[in-house]
């Protein structure tokens, strides 16, 4: 059987996550921002000129369409509706107004993007109109971890963290440079952080959402450091708040990186490490590195656009995060077969992002940071002088399409050049292709008409294979399979796609409520979003308040908010009519009485059932 301690454990962790599961999930406040604020907020920033800031918009029509900033693609299937005031994508499902556009782009929450938006417009926050609750809560994290980060970095320079000291200065890092980054040691107790914090007013239920601690087991009350022995590294985000640490353990304990899980305020697929330094540093180039010791040694040595990821692979968001600030992304990971295979990984990310993407590789099988300390003072030059030498993507990958073939046999030919068929054809470029066609041919002795066939009859594949997979994303979309936002429309489809027309219909058209509310009631949709989303436009038309999407967003979650939008877009391509909408008023009661036939009744139920069918006519 399971040992108690293994029990015990288990249990503490899973209520350490139902702690930070629970913050996640609490809604906001009950104070709300006044319509009159929102509606002046929407006036002065308008989603077209907002989202033109961050996406090349070219007029489709109705609306203004551009490459998605949300997901990799090729081809525009990114709308905006200026007069309705949204935006959506029907290539990856992402919509709302503008104010889940620039929660999206600028990674905020709810309140954070408003005030992002009111600073834009030269507009003051509602006092009586802040999310006190939520805000109170993320404000208590930003301190507690502002407060971990001093003590780490008191601790290093104690008699406890002198080993850790040592460590740092034996990676010839500089006073100045462990004080620029904030570097800390975490002390090797269980208790010593959570004592500091209790010291400063700070429950424990606080420091486990920050993550800074965990709850105890074996009957242990209390919450206990997440972080003990450990060189720590503070997170900092763009705006300066320390959001978490990533502490790395000077023994050979795994694991050798202990990184702070997400909380309210810290994604670690959406951050990257020194980005609030690099940024600032004037150049349109960021270098990629693989870990924070290499980061921290490149600023040291001159390279101040040095970024790393956290603990993780180069995700799209970061990708996009890095074409944010740069034109071009070096990527400088280890030689060594997991750098390799991370940078084989991250090029397609950082071109699908519109970067220009240069590799470079640090000779001898050293990491950055070894590189330059291994030659002294000439560390930097050196460094800079692979950094100006680093090639282009393509030309990184067709050289390790090369390595371990005789290029000089004809099985190592046609190997070489299958390979580099392959690398070509993801190019977008047909100039790009045509030139390095004619490289590979002239290595190998072919034709570069020979190259160029070969080129196309694989785009032409890749072609039909995207074709098919968007033919299934559509497919997958229109049945409801994986719907996370409404899981009962799979099931109820018909009924569903009725009650998304309707819903979008009443939207566009409130002065026509009054006269739909006369055919069906909230009661009658079969799908629970779909119902509260209609039960919401409904009662603030009946209040007299406005219902544009903008109006909405306190309402309705990130993704709720997208979903809305994709209602509103696929109203507007289809069009809509008072006769229409009467229509969809029958199929969803048709179908609301349907899945009543599926339920055990009485005879009395049926008896009324079997009365309410004939009077919505089923089936006719």
């Amino acid at each position: 059987g399971i040992s108690p301690a293994v029990l015990g454990f288990a249990a503490s962790r899973r209520r350490d996550f139902q702690i930070r599961r629970k913050l996640m999930e609490e809604r906001r406040a009950d104070m709300r921002l006044p319509d009159s604020f929102l509606q002046e907020l929407k006036d002065r920033n308008n989603i077209l000129d907002v989202v033109s800031g961050y996406v090349n918009l070219k007029r489709s029509g109705r609306t203004m369409s551009g490459l998605c900033p949300f997901h990799g693609e090729k081809t525009p299937s990114f709308h905006v509706n200026a007069e309705q005031g949204y935006f959506h994508c029907f290539g990856c499902g992402a919509g709302g107004d503008v104010i889940t556009f620039i929660r999206k782009i600028e990674n905020l929450d709810y309140i954070d993007a408003v005030k992002f938006l009111a600073q834009r417009a030269g507009m003051e926050l509602p006092e009586d109109g802040r999310d006190e609750a939520a805000a109170r809560i993320r404000g208590r994290i930003y301190e507690a971890n502002r407060e971990a980060a001093r003590f780490f970095h008191r601790c290093l320079y104690s008699e406890e963290g002198k080993n850790a000291l040592a460590y740092l200065r034996g990676r010839g890092l500089t006073e100045r440079t462990i004080k620029h980054f904030g570097l800390g040691y975490s002390p090797n107790s269980r208790y010593a952080l959570v004592r500091q914090l209790h010291s400063l007013g700070f429950r424990d239920e606080e420091i486990i959402r920050a993550n800074l601690g965990f709850q105890g087991r074996y009957g242990s009350k209390g919450a206990l450091d997440r972080f003990a022995d450990r060189v720590m590294f503070p997170i900092i985000d763009l705006r300066g708040n320390v959001i978490g640490f990533g502490g790395r353990i000077m023994t050979d304990q795994k694991p050798k990186y202990l990184n702070t899980s997400d909380t309210m305020v810290f994604n670690k697929s959406q951050n990257l490490y020194a980005l609030n330094f690099a940024k600032n540093a004037g150049e349109k180039r960021l270098i990629l590195a693989e870990g924070y010791m290499d980061v921290i040694a490149l600023h040291q040595a001159g390279f101040p656009t040095a970024v790393a990821t956290l603990g993780t692979s180069l995700t799209t968001e970061q990708a996009r995060l890095i074409a944010r600030y740069a034109q071009e992304a070096v990527i400088c990971y280890d030689s060594d077969g997991a750098g390799q295979k991370a940078t084989a990984r991250a090029i397609p990310m950082l071109r699908e992002a519109g970067l220009l993407v240069r590799v470079l590789t640090v000779t001898g099988g050293k990491d950055p940071d070894e590189f330059i300390r291994s030659h002294g003072d000439q560390g930097p030059a050196r460094f800079k002088q692979l950094l100006e030498a680093s090639g282009n993507d393509v030309e990184y990958r067709l050289q390790k399409a090369a390595n371990g073939l005789d290029l000089s046999q004809p099985d190592g030919k046609i190997a070489y050049l299958t390979a580099c068929v392959s690398i070509l054809a993801t190019l977008d470029s047909k100039i790009e292709q045509e030139v390095y066609a004619g490289k590979v041919a002239g290595e190998v002795g072919v034709e570069k008409s020979s190259v160029t066939a070969q080129i196309e009859k694989q785009l032409k594949k890749r072609r039909r294979e995207k074709s098919v997979q968007e033919f299934r994303e559509i497919q997958k979309a229109t049945s409801g399979a994986g719907d996370t936002v409404n899981p009962q429309k799979s099931q109820n489809l018909r009924a569903a796609n009725a009650e998304e027309a309707l819903t979008a219909y009443v939207i566009n058209n409130p002065d026509m409520a009054n006269n739909i509310e006369k055919w069906i009631r909230p009661e009658d949709f079969v799908t629970d979003f779909n119902r509260r989303v209609y039960e919401t436009v409904t009662e603030r038309i009946r209040e007299n308040r406005p219902v544009s999407p903008t109006d909405l967003t306190q309402d309705f979650s990130e993704q709720e908010m997208s979903r809305i939008a994709g209602m509103l877009y696929k109203a507007s391509v289809g069009g809509e009519t008072l006769e229409a909408a009467k229509d969809y008023c029958k199929i969803i009661k048709q179908e609301k009485s349907k899945a009543k036939l599926k339920e055990p009744l009485g005879d009395d139920e049926a008896k009324k059932l079997f009365e309410e069918i004939q009077k919505n006519k089923l089936g006719k």
